[in-house]
């Protein structure tokens, strides 16, 4: 959990509340996906991320992903693998395609990154993210297919 405050807490990525509670925050990641994991070594939690269902029932083909990656970790390819790890268990999970809901434009990285994954930005929501120094930017939705 210790990764998931830092990056709540530093606002710039994701729309939690800075204020979200252990007991909040296992929620959200641990106990709501469908499976949740973890990159570790030498015994140190460097990233984690999570799958689920992103819509129910005609939608339910499609699978929703969230990561994080410890400031001491960023820079390594990290994000890289977790995205590419998610995306073999999403189709052997059952998933079609993965989309993310709510991808902040001033997270450039992450932007940069899912797109070089095969990701396409389907979807702008003007200055839907307030971000703490940047102020109002916009999110982005961000789709791939995952079957050939």
């Amino acid at each position: 959990m210790a990764i998931f405050h830092e990056i709540v807490l530093a606002g710039e990525t994701y729309a939690y509340a800075t204020t979200t509670t252990k007991e909040q925050a296992e929620k959200i990641w641990l106990e709501v996906p469908r499976k949740t994991f973890v990159f570790e070594e030498d015994g140190k939690v460097w990233g984690t991320y999570y799958i689920k269902t992103n819509q129910a029932g005609p939608g339910s083909h499609v699978c929703n992903c969230g990561y994080m990656v410890s400031s001491l970790a960023r820079g390594k390819g990290l994000a890289t693998l977790m995205c590419e790890h998610s995306q073999q268990i999403a189709l052997k999970l059952g998933y079609k395609a993965m989309q993310f809901n709510f991808v902040a434009s001033s997270n450039e990285g992450a932007v940069h990154l899912w797109s070089k994954l095969g990701f396409e930005t389907v979807g702008r929501l003007p200055k839907a993210f307030n971000h703490p120094s940047k102020g109002f930017v916009d999110a982005l939705v961000m789709y791939k297919w995952l079957q050939n």
